[in-house]
Order: C-alpha cells, then sequence, then structure tokens
C-alpha cells in the first residue's frame, strides 16, 4: 500500500509493527503505554466524533498543548476525516492566540490543561467560529476530549461508511494542516501544508539513519512547530516507540527513565547540557579532575575521518573512564541526536562525537515541511559545521544575493496564508 496521506502512516504501523508502546507518557508518577491497537482505535473513534458533531472536509479545529498521545489522537482523527489541524504554541500571548483564532476560524479548540483555559477561554469566547472548547486535562466545568471517544463509539454505526468515503477522496494535495510561524514583522502567518508536503519529508528523511522499531525517541520539543511535527510521523513510520517528556522542566530525569536510543533538539539545548557536563567536572578535585578535563580536549582533537592508533588508545581509555559516563547520564541508550533550529557550534558536536553520541545537524523552514538537508549516518555523508546534504527529491539554488531558493514536494504551491 502507497503510503500518500499522514494516516496512511497509521495504517502502516498498525499493520507492520503492532507495539505495545507506540506511544507512551508520565501519568501520575507512571509510563503510561499505549500500543498501536489502542492509537489506532482512539484516533478512528475522535474520526466518528469529529462527523457526529457536524465537522465537515475542510474545517479547522485548533489544538493547544504540551507533547501528549492525546496530540496524535486529535490529529490523526482529524486528518482522515479531512479536517484541517491548527496547532498553536502554548505560551504565545492573547493577541496573538486572538489574532490567530480569528484567521484560522477553527470550530473546535483543544487544550491542554487548567492555565491554558484561563489563558485562551475568554479570548475563545470572541471568535465566532468556535463551537465548543474541550480538554486533555480533567478541568471541572469543561468537555473532556474523551467524550469525543464516547461519543464515537455511540455513532461508529452510522458514521463507519461516511468516514470510508471520507477517506478515500482525500488526496495527497489535499490541505492538512495550518502552522502559524512568526516572520520578522507583525503577526504570524499561516503556513498552509498538504498531507504530500508532510510524507514527502517523512519518506525522503527515514534513510537518514539505520534505528526502526527496536527503538524508542523521547520527544521534547513543541510539536506545535513542523520540525518536531514530521518527526512524530517520521518515527511512526519507522516504528520507533515516542515516548513524550512530561516538560521541558524534566527532560533530562524522562532521558535517564526512558533510555532514548534518539531525539531531537536545539542547539541551545545541547549546549546546556555539555555545560552541565563541564560543571560536574569542574566539581571534581585531584587526579578525577584532570583525567575528566584531560578526556575533554582529547574529544576536541576528535576527526570523523579518522584518528591516529596513539590517539585511539588515548580515546579508549578517555572512553571507559570519562565518555561512557556521559552516556549514562543520558540514559546509557542514546545512539543518535539531531539538533535544528540553528547553527551548533562545531566544538559541542565535535566532543560528542569522541564521547560515542552522534549528532547530526539539519536545516529547514515550516515552509519546507520542514527538512532541506540534513546529516546522514546510513551514508556517512557527515560534516561536523554542516547541515549535511540536501534531501533526496529536492533541489536547492543560492541565488546571487544569498538567498536559499527551495524546490521539491515538501514545499506548499500557496505557502502563506
Amino acid at each position: 500500500m502507497e503510503i500518500t496521506r499522514t494516516f496512511d502512516i497509521l495504517d502502516r504501523h498498525l499493520r507492520e509493527y503492532r507495539k505495545e508502546d507506540a506511544l507512551a507518557a508520565k501519568v501520575e508518577g507512571r509510563w503510561q503505554k499505549i500500543s498501536s491497537e489502542e492509537y489506532h482505535r482512539r484516533a478512528t473513534l475522535v474520526s466518528y466524533a469529529l462527523l457526529a458533531l457536524g465537522l465537515k472536509k475542510g474545517d479547522r479545529i485548533a489544538v493547544i498543548t504540551n507533547n501528549r498521545p492525546e496530540w496524535n489522537y486529535i490529529d490523526m482523527g482529524a486528518s482522515q476525516a479531512g479536517i484541517v489541524t491548527v496547532p498553536i504554541y502554548p505560551t504565545i500571548s492573547a493577541e496573538e492566540y486572538e489574532y490567530i483564532l480569528k484567521d484560522a476560524e477553527p470550530r473546535l479548540i483543544f487544550l491542554a490543561d487548567q492555565g491554558l483555559v484561563k489563558k485562551v477561554k475568554p479570548v475563545a469566547e470572541k471568535v465566532q467560529s468556535i463551537e465548543a472548547l474541550y480538554t486533555f486535562n480533567r478541568i471541572e466545568g469543561e468537555k473532556h476530549w474523551e467524550e469525543l471517544l464516547e461519543l464515537g463509539e455511540k455513532e461508529a454505526g452510522k458514521q463507519k461508511d461516511a468516514l470510508e468515503q471520507l477517506r478515500n477522496s482525500i488526496t495527497e494535495e489535499d490541505w492538512l494542516t495550518m502552522i502559524y510561524t512568526s516572520g520578522t514583522t507583525g503577526f504570524p502567518k499561516g503556513v498552509m501544508l498538504s498531507h504530500r508536503n508532510l510524507v514527502s519529508n517523512v519518506k525522503a528523511t527515514v534513510g537518514v539513519h539505520p534505528m526502526g522499531p527496536e527503538a524508542k525517541a523521547l520527544s521534547f520539543l513543541p510539536i506545535s512547530h513542523i520540525y518536531e511535527r514530521m518527526l512524530n510521523y517520521h518515527y511512526q513510520y519507522k516504528g520507533i516507540s515516542i515516548y513524550y517528556a512530561q516538560s521541558m522542566g524534566t527532560i533530562i530525569n524522562d532521558i535517564k527513565d526512558v533510555k532514548p536510543d534518539l531525539f531531537t533538539t536545539v542547539p541551545r539545548l545541547l549546549e546546556r547540557v555539555y555545560d552541565g557536563i563541564l560543571a560536574k567536572g569542574k566539581e571534581l578535585t585531584g587526579i578525577k579532575k584532570k583525567l575528566f578535563f584531560w578526556a575533554v580536549d582529547l574529544g576536541l582533537q576528535y576527526k570523523l575521518t579518522g584518528n591516529g592508533p596513539l590517539y585511539n588508545l588515548k580515546h579508549k581509555i578517555a572512553d571507559k573512564l570519562i565518555f561512557s559516563k556521559w552516556r549514562e547520564a543520558l540514559g546509557g541508550n542514546v545512539k543518535m541526536i539531531v539538533s535544528g533550529g540553528a547553527a551548533l557550534q562545531p566544538r559541542i558536536a565535535t566532543v560528542f562525537w569522541a564521547a560515542g553520541i552522534r549528532v547530526l545537524e539539519g536545516y529547514g523552514l515550516t515552509e519546507t515541511s520542514p527538512v532541506i538537508a540534513v546529516n546522514n549516518l546510513n551514508t556517512r555523508q557527515i560534516m561536523i559545521g554542516t547541515v549535511g546534504p540536501v534531501i533526496p527529491g529536492v533541489e536547492v539554488k543560492i541565488a546571487e544575493d544569498g538567498e536559499i531558493k527551495v524546490k521539491g514536494p515538501s514545499v506548499p504551491t500557496s505557502p502563506r496564508r
């Protein structure tokens, strides 16, 4: 079966992987795992419920949340019913919420928690298009998203054929999502992306690394942004289990709990991890401190293209005494970190590679769904300090004025609203 729409990825995941931990999140101190079957079931019930509520193909719903499994049920449930998702970043101003909601005209809005209800509900009440508000956390006086599951179960008999017809009518060119991205001036602009835009980017990046259904990823970058959004589909396409961090403040503890094989980050966070490691080294005394900084200096001399026999001997000692502890601090299983959003200092990437933690940089934009180029583990097309080769199917030209021009299936024909 050809994968051309995002919900085809969910069908593929159920058909090929059937995992016990397709998705996972920490609930009341314990990691709650959701199987592939349960994920598929909940997404389908959401589809039935949205149709029962009268939403039609092309209608929009807004989702304002932290990273969590519920995002997927709403996203996939909406996409296979032809309904467009409008993810919005949870920390923007009330003024920006009002602008986006009036511009996007969603019929429903989904909010994560009490804080967002307090912030967004007064704004939502000013937006004529919004018919109902649902929350992911249980909040007294508010509709809980699980009401959609109950409605979906009641309406399954009536809506099953209608949903199948809708699924069959959706093409890769149909509009999937509107993502608001801040411009240099004024209010955010809505970037309209199709199924083809996102799915083509997923397919073009699955060959970047060898990991598959045996692996776990920790997700903590905002899923409202295209970077983590596309990778969320990428993980599902490859059968990689997705564990959602509790918050940005719990990342290190969540890494130790989950022991992920990979995660994505931005340079600022990776630099913070590196600074934290150095701070621990500075607390050491005597020979331990000297060994620590000897290993750091050795790591900064590491070359991807090969190192001499003497260096390799020293590196083996440094790895056993120092670098192995760095890996342990990141859960002990991290095989790859992908960094994007800004340039990463080459010295940090170099020392992480020396420590056996492979850091790949990439580059992209919301308007390109997003990846344009990324270093590639599978083909060994890797150069520290660069964003790697352009991904398959995408063409890049540099104009005389330095503007980067991009062409390919991940670039929408009508990029902004």
